[in-house]
């Protein structure tokens, strides 16, 4: 609904709840009921009232009296008909149909989202390490992130969007041990055997890096040869660390344009190389050292290490609880992951992955001291320039540049496996801070994305007899298995190509092959919206590219049907603009109360909620919210299509009011649509 009237719904509550009962309310929970018939909006307050009441006198509140008493203060409102109390004290409140319908219909899809005003975010996301190519989850991060910036963006945020390069990790060292020791090649040699115009270089590290797995597996010993390779790295100014910078910037550019395919972009690349060279986490370790939220441990098995004690782990529910280490990791890998007391720096001198995280994020919030160099990298075809960080002076570039970094929250999009890592990050912060402003940081973790079997087969993935045994199949970088996500892309274009020219063999390729992109497109960021952050998503290409169901191109083929009315409307020279405003209110009423009346206006006020699904996903942080909504419109729509005939409507009052809420929902719809993403394409 127009967020504005349930606003002033809400504080005339508020107002009556502290007048009649001097009791104030934050926030009032509002329900949509089942049917227009109950109501347009339902709210349980009274049942809260009761229970404070008793608690405040000790004497019982009938919820029902108490919801009367409400019902009179709200009886005036100039956009409500009338107040009803259901069962055993629901307030049930009607809407002005024809007032609500006027005051919504002449500009449909804008968004009226409140305006926090809380200053700069700053989310981070994708964060693929720069050492092959991209894959689905990596895509369902970059996805998710992107969707999330949109929809704050909407709300009237200003974000700032990051994508975290770890130029320096370990995975980055396995591809230069392959290129080094596995095909004895040198950097002239990757230049000249890899030229920058022969493409798919992602995809050779691909490969390599699943070959290098092999390596470590078959001899221990190899193992040693990562670790030189990463100390060389560290060190810098060497042919090693040279290596590395080619192998992950020429990386880094395949993934952006691969994110590019699916409308994804970045404002800021901080390296990990330039946190280390500009002494960023120098600069954190005092702090961190300065404000007692580390100390140093002289006996005990975190002997010689600089430790985060689980006294200042505390969440907001209490002690930081660490998870049960997965059976699949190596005893080195999790000997000390999820200690009770955090090792933030080893004995042997080395920072863990959090202490870096805590320097980053210091940095975020304007906190450290210190900053980057910066140097543009790309211009985006719409005029956006992305930036990259650097270490070095003379590299950087400070024309018309942005300024990075001081946001008053961070939110990173990371597996849900790390969250207990990325609490003690926040509770690091916190401790060694004090800023308020963390608190609304969070981590916004997601689940895993699967293969079936059967999917695997059909993108060509060989699988052992047992793996055909399991209903999901995850995926494994060393083992090279998984989907590579321009491959996916390629997959999903090809295939909407296919339909796309047998629906429509009159139009030329150019056109078909842009059609083709948008619903691919439309059909993969759908599907790995769709599904809530917490669940495990098993991709299946056919059902995300299906036209029927709750998909990507079902809500494209919703609106395109729905902007095929107006074109037919207007090759018939019936007017199409303005109508609402020129229908009678008499007329008006009697229509939206007559024999269909109910029906009209429930898919007239179930698309009017727009703006207040974008409130509630962004405040969650869950796109899925607008995902699951935006299908029940267009399966409303759809419904509501196959019951009535504008076009050979003969009382032009009723088709006036027909087209007019055909109008707002392919509006709603069109703009919801955008808030994910999707496009919607001329044709399907």
């Amino acid at each position: 609904m127009s967020i504005s009237i349930q606003r002033e719904i809400k504080e005339r509550l508020k107002a009556a709840i502290n007048k009649l009962y001097d009791i104030k309310i934050d926030d009032l929970i509002a329900e949509v009921p089942p049917r227009t018939e109950l109501g347009d909006l339902a709210f349980p307050v009274a049942f809260e009232l009761a229970k404070r009441l008793k608690a405040r006198t000790g004497a019982k509140h009938n919820p029902r009296q108490i919801a009367e008493s409400l019902a009179k203060e709200l009886r005036d409102l100039s956009r409500v008909s009338r107040v009803e109390i259901a069962g055993a004290g629901f307030l049930n409140i009607f809407l002005d149909r024809p007032s609500h319908l006027r005051d919504l219909l002449p500009q449909p899809g804008q968004i009226e989202c409140r305006k926090r005003g809380v200053g700069k975010l700053i989310v981070e996301h994708t964060a693929i390490n720069p050492n092959k190519a991209a894959h689905i989850g990596h895509l369902r991060n970059a996805i998710l992130g992107d969707t999330v910036v949109r929809l704050l963006r909407a709300c009237g945020e200003e974000v700032e969007v990051q994508n975290y390069i770890d130029n320096t990790g370990v995975q980055v060292a396995d591809v230069v041990v392959g290129f080094k020791y596995l095909e004895n090649k040198t950097l002239d040699d990757i230049k000249r055997e890899h030229p920058l115009d022969s493409g798919k270089f992602d995809y050779y590290c691909w490969d390599l890096y699943a070959r290098v797995g092999q390596f470590y597996q078959e001899n221990e010993e190899n193992l040693k040869l990562r670790a030189r390779a990463l100390h060389e790295i560290e060190e810098g100014d060497n042919e090693t660390a040279e290596m590395a910078e080619y192998i992950s910037t020429r990386i880094l550019n395949c993934h952006l344009d691969t994110m590019l395919r699916l409308g994804i972009e970045y404002d800021l690349l901080p390296r990990e190389s330039d946190i280390l060279r500009l002494n960023f986490w120098t600069s954190a370790f005092e702090r961190l050292k300065q404000s007692g939220a580390i100390v140093f441990e002289t006996e005990g098995r975190n002997k010689g290490c600089w430790v985060m004690k689980s006294e200042q782990l505390a969440s907001g529910n209490g002690t930081v609880e660490p998870p049960t280490p997965d059976a699949g990791r190596s005893d080195i890998e999790r000997s000390d992951e999820y200690d009770i007391d955090k090792v933030i720096v080893r004995s042997n001198g080395t920072v863990t992955y959090v202490g870096k995280d805590i320097a980053y994020h210091l940095w975020k919030l304007g906190k450290l001291g210190l900053d980057f160099y910066y140097k543009p990298l790309r211009t985006y075809p719409d005029g956006h320039t992305v930036w990259i960080t650097t270490s070095d002076r003379a590299e950087a570039s400070d024309g018309n540049r942005p300024k990075f970094g001081n946001g008053q929250a961070f939110l990173s999009v990371i597996g849900i496996e790390q969250a207990y890592t990325q609490n003690i990050v926040k509770q690091g912060i916190l401790a060694c801070t004090g800023d308020p402003r963390v608190e609304r940081s969070a981590h916004l973790g997601y689940e895993k994305v699967t293969l079936s079997p059967a999917s695997c087969l059909e993108l060509g993935i060989e699988l052992s007899q047992e793996e055909m045994k399991r209903a999901q199949i995850g995926m494994s970088g060393r083992r090279g298995l998984g989907v590579k996500a321009d491959d996916l892309i390629d997959k999903l274009e090809e295939r909407a190509l296919e339909e796309v020219r047998s629906r429509n063999p009159d139009i030329n390729r150019e056109r078909q092959r842009d059609i083709a992109h948008k619903i691919a497109v439309g059909a993969l960021r759908y599907f790995l919206s769709k599904y809530t952050r917490t669940s495990v998503i098993t991709f299946d290409f056919k059902e995300a590219l299906a036209f029927e169901g709750e998909t990507g191109p079902y809500l494209q083929y919703s609106v395109v049907r729905a902007n095929n009315i107006f074109r037919k409307l207007r090759e018939a020279g019936i007017e199409t603009e303005g109508l609402i405003e020129k229908l009678d209110e008499q007329k008006l009423e009697q229509l939206l109360t007559g024999p269909d009346g109910n029906e009209w206006w429930a898919l007239a006020y179930w698309a009017s909620r727009l703006t207040e699904v974008i409130e509630q996903a962004a405040s969650a942080y869950e796109p899925a919210y607008l995902a699951k909504y935006l299908f029940q419109l267009a399966q409303k729509f759809n419904l509501f299509y196959h019951n009535y005939r504008i076009i050979s409507e003969t009382d032009e009052a009723k088709r006036a009011l027909l087209i007019s809420i055909v109008d707002l929902v392919r509006r709603q719809l069109t703009t919801g649509l955008a808030v994910m993403g999707i496009e919607v394409p001329e044709r399907m």
